[in-house]
């Protein structure tokens, strides 16, 4: 029972603290590589105790009731828990209703992701499929569609097959070299299978509600996948193409991405654009220095092995 106190234990305390400690260490994507498996990591982490601690309880459920509930009633109440106390009908009554509302509270938290999941991945195909068939071929660029829309936007969505969609209101602001390092953006999102961590992460966060390391999570995690395909397209097509196609489509106004990366900037413009854009093109003009990059991956794989190796780790030692 101890083993199983101490797995929820953690599993609750860093759902709740963990994103504290990584929230600052991965904000800025300083390393996006490290930040991510972080994230996940933690996540993994928190849901591979909580399943040990079911597995254990079950066990013990199966093994032996009475053990099982005189083990929970001394770890809350210590001596003042008698056999009179938990060999009681209305203390073994609260101890069922507990079980059953923990047994159903997974049950609801599976149904939640499974139907998110579900969903997201309906809507993706079908968004992929309408875009094929409504969207009209740009020429040169595989699998990749105009839409007419005045607003500028560009997204790609998984499906078989995938699509990158480009609004008539984009092209109307990128020039052609902005235009290169958007599509080698969102081909940068279906290479590495972002949409697959948005899927999963996502889920989660629709599964435990009110759960910090989940929601925030998501939303980091998603953070961070903009600034992974950030580098990938600044590395086809260079910084300022593609930090002036930010700020175009963020704004809707043309920007040059000719001349110095700080010129092409308008003074303004990181107000105007969206919440994500002005963290992204900060990142974009002002890299961190390899040194600082260095402090924070190492700062991020510690915290990794850590949250990796706390689960087992505490399993081994309160099970023997």
């Amino acid at each position: 029972m101890i083993t199983v106190l101490a797995l929820l234990g953690y599993a609750a305390c860093a759902a709740w603290c963990v994103p504290a400690l990584l929230v600052p260490l991965t904000r800025r994507g300083v390393s996006v590589r490290a930040g991510l498996a972080a994230w996940l990591t933690a996540m993994a982490s928190v849901l591979a105790s909580a399943a040990v601690a079911i597995q254990f309880s079950f066990r013990t459920v199966a093994a032996d009731w009475p053990q099982l509930t005189q083990a929970l009633c001394r770890s809350v109440a210590g001596g003042a828990c008698t056999p009179a106390v938990y060999e009681s009908f209305l203390y073994q009554a609260g101890v069922i209703v507990l079980a059953a509302s923990l047994a159903l509270a997974g049950v609801a938290a599976a149904w939640r992701y499974g139907r998110r999941v579900r969903r997201s991945g309906s809507q993706t195909r079908s968004h992929a499929r309408a875009a094929l068939l409504v969207g009209r071929a740009i020429a040169g660029q595989a699998r990749t569609v105009m839409l007419d829309d005045p607003r500028p936007a560009a997204y790609c969505v998984a499906g078989r097959p995938a699509a990158i969609v480009v609004t008539s209101g984009a092209l109307a602001v990128l020039d052609p070299p902005q235009l290169r390092a958007v599509l080698a953006h969102e081909s940068a999102h279906l290479a590495h299978r972002h949409h697959v961590l948005a899927t999963v992460t996502r889920g989660l966060a629709a599964a435990f509600p009110g759960v910090p390391l989940f929601t925030r999570g998501a939303a980091e995690v998603g953070r961070l996948t903009e600034m992974a395909a950030d580098d990938t397209a600044a590395r086809a097509s260079g910084r300022p193409a593609l930090v002036t196609a930010l700020i175009a489509i963020a704004t809707g106004a043309a920007v040059s991405s000719t001349g110095s990366l700080g010129a092409a900037v308008p003074a303004g413009a990181m107000a105007a654009a969206a919440r994500a854009v002005p963290d992204r093109v900060e990142r974009l003009l002002r890299p961190s220095s390899p040194a600082r990059s260095a402090a924070f991956a190492a700062a991020l794989t510690l915290t990794l092995a850590v949250l990796a190796a706390a689960p087992p780790a505490l399993t081994l030692l309160l099970a023997r």
